[in-house]
């Protein structure tokens, strides 16, 4: 196993000592940066390349979070952010690939019939409180339309 290298512009790889030319899904891919060879080849150009990286990343994950009390697609945005930075950050890829896997295993469980009957039931009973409570409260006090108040 290959664990890495003292040479600029290497990447820490696990070795595939089976010897076979497969091809290698996302899921197995070695870990480290995907600049281009001639980037990474010399130091300050990786290092610029590696700053830039994470400041779009950086902005793109502050304006997602700007968008979570806002109208927008907020996790949408920082997980788009999260994956600009695991093109060049190793920690950033084993983040994406825990939250890829916490996102196919909540997947799986809400697709499980037992688990979407309990929901359809909650969500039912749900609506029958929020009907009923505001019926009381409409014929409590009606209903009253902000063109129709009567001048004070």
């Amino acid at each position: 196993m290959n664990t890495g290298s003292n040479e600029p512009g290497e990447v820490a790889v696990a070795s595939d000592d089976t010897g076979t030319d497969e091809v290698r899904s996302e899921q197995e891919q070695g870990l480290g940066s995907r600049a281009p060879e001639f980037i990474k080849a010399r130091r300050a150009l990786h290092v610029s390349w590696q700053v830039g990286v994470f400041v779009i990343g950086l902005a793109v994950v502050v304006t997602g979070i700007i968008m979570l009390p806002l109208p927008g697609p907020g996790w949408v945005v920082i997980f788009g952010g999260m994956a600009i930075w695991a093109t060049e950050f190793v920690w950033a890829q084993l983040v994406l690939r825990w939250t890829k896997r916490k996102v196919t295993e909540a997947a799986q469980r809400a697709l499980d019939p037992r688990v979407r009957r309990r929901n359809i039931i909650l969500t039912t009973i749900g609506l029958v409180i929020v009907a009923v409570l505001v019926g009381i409260y409409v014929w409590k006090f009606g209903i009253v339309m902000p063109w129709k108040i009567k001048n004070q």
